[in-house]
């Protein structure tokens, strides 16, 4: 998109947004343009990770919020605004991991190992979140996890997030995890070779890694080099706490934008594995979210979710935002 039309597009949301009283919620994994603040010249009125965006979407005052990322999250503002109208720019803006489990998989999971909670990733689809006990995040799970008084826990949707959250839960409190199969297919392609690879090109390199990569990925990664393995957040406060120069990140290929326009002064460096999903979103349809709300075009990009759902859903939401 070239500079010329791209200032117009910013433009004319920002136009919009004001007239038809909107907010953006944009999310870290969004291409770079929608990573700009209003602020600073963009259109976003708060960029963040799943739970950041939780929380912002909790302190809304406009009546219409626009979900700049996948649907599980545009879901979720809904639950908890389901006063407000919540839009997403584009309906197939999916998610593979919460496309890996169902209401009906966690029903059959209680039935295999009755009285056991069950802690949903927050990257699950509605009607997944109305039959589990809490939903967590990236950055607070481990805080979850160690609240319940149970010996073991039901983890879903994602495998490798639950192999590395099991390790240091079962080291600290004794507790174990049983999980569900589900990948995210963005972080899964951070395998052991990928990571040794990078490690061997950028010996003076700190790593970066999302619980969301796989155990041998994580392994390869700490083996001899430091650096955090956490949250999108966990990340973005670590490279702002670190005095290393580089760094090798495991996660999503546009989170790399973020970090380098938060620190131009510092170098990172990852294979560009992007999510199909997050670039279905962009400054086109966004603005075409603005121009058909108060119109009759609004149903391909309005959220709409039976009430049964959402009042099923909200308390293991709430239960997650409580964890902040």
């Amino acid at each position: 998109m070239g500079n010329e039309n791209s200032s117009t597009i910013y433009s004319e949301i920002r136009k919009l947004k004001e007239e038809k009283n909107a907010v953006i919620l944009s999310h870290y994994y969004m291409p770079p343009e929608l990573q700009l603040l209003e602020k600073d010249g963009g259109v976003a009125d708060f960029i963040g990770d799943s739970l950041g965006l939780s929380i912002e979407a909790t302190r809304v005052n406009a009546a219409n919020i626009i979900f700049c990322g996948v649907r599980f999250m545009a879901e979720t503002a809904k639950i908890l605004n389901r006063e407000k109208q919540v839009f997403i720019p584009d309906m197939e803006a999916g998610c593979s991991l919460a496309s890996s489990i169902t209401a009906a998989d966690v029903l059959e999971l209680r039935r295999q190992h009755p009285g056991v909670p069950v802690v949903a990733y927050v990257n699950t689809y509605a009607e997944t979140k109305a039959e589990v006990d809490i939903c967590c995040t990236s950055r607070n799970a481990m805080s979850i996890a160690k609240s319940f008084d149970s010996e073991e826990l039901i983890f879903v949707p994602d495998v490798y997030m639950g192999q590395n959250l099991s390790k240091k839960i079962e080291a600290e409190t004794g507790k174990h995890l049983i999980l569900w199969h589900g990948k995210c297919e963005v972080h899964e392609q951070f395998t052991g070779s990928a990571m040794k690879m990078m490690r061997l090109m950028n010996p003076d390199a700190e790593v970066l890694v999302h619980w969301e990569v796989p155990a041998e990925g994580v392994d390869a990664s700490f083996d001899q080099n430091t650096g955090v393995l956490g949250s999108t957040n966990d990340i973005l406060k670590y490279v702002g706490e670190s005095k290393s120069q580089k760094f090798i990140m495991a996660s999503e290929c546009d989170l790399g934008a973020t970090l380098k326009g938060m620190y131009p002064d510092r170098e990172f460096i990852t294979p560009c594995f992007k999510c199909p999903y997050m670039k279905k979103i962009t400054l086109t349809n966004t603005l075409q979210v603005l121009e058909a709300i108060g119109t009759g075009n609004v149903p391909p990009y309005e959220i709409i979710l039976p009430e049964e759902v959402m009042t099923r859903a909200y308390p293991p939401i709430k239960r997650m935002l409580d964890f902040v």
